[in-house]
């Protein structure tokens, strides 16, 4: 079965640019058929840009499909920021968003965190839902491995999707996790390494 969190160059390509507003700034970006939410900014990533409180430093941007939740924090909140993706789709419409925001990111193609070396002060993640449980736990193993001292994960997630698990699993990696908001089923979940 193809979904978004995998390399697949055989889905045909439909390109759509997309209008995001978000706090006094318009993005644009570029999105296309294979790729995550690619007709508009989903409900759960809008939610999750609009509840996560101020950052700072350096950002990862787990699973970026084309790039919207990073571009826009990293712009909102001036952050060193890395975007890393299965899907080459995805990276391509990555980088070329970037350009057209006028953000600068560090973009890697990697299967989770396998690529990664870095340390960060904040990993966000809307996790694949359709790849299933053993890649989101991975993503969130490896955010628990890849933050530095104190640094914040956040995640959203539907219930119906498993944030009730999501929280067991989160509460046994870090041993704490607090749920920001909740609206209409989504979880907003930030911890604290």
């Amino acid at each position: 079965m193809s979904h978004y969190f995998i390399d697949d160059p055989n889905i045909k390509s439909k390109p759509i640019e997309i209008s995001y507003f978000f706090e006094g700034e318009n993005y644009i970006f570029c999105s296309d058929a294979g790729v995550f939410s690619a007709q508009r900014i989903d409900a759960a990533t809008d939610l999750l840009l609009k509840k996560i409180p101020p950052l700072h430093g350096n950002l990862l941007d787990m699973g970026c499909g084309y790039g919207c939740i990073g571009i826009i924090l990293a712009k909102t909140y001036s952050l060193e920021l890395t975007q890393v993706d299965i899907n080459q789709r995805a990276i391509h419409l990555t980088k070329k968003n970037c350009g057209l925001n006028n953000v600068k990111s560090n973009i890697l193609i990697s299967n989770c965190f396998d690529k990664i070396t870095e340390y960060f002060d904040t990993i966000v993640i809307n996790p694949p839902i359709r790849a299933g449980k053993e890649v989101i736990y991975r993503m969130y193993e490896g955010a628990y491995r890849h933050l530095k001292e104190s640094g914040k994960l956040f995640i959203v997630i539907q219930k119906k999707h498993g944030a009730e698990s999501t929280l067991t699993e989160l509460h046994q990696l870090f041993g704490n996790y607090k749920i920001l908001h909740k609206k209409k089923g989504y979880y907003i979940i930030t911890c604290i390494k």
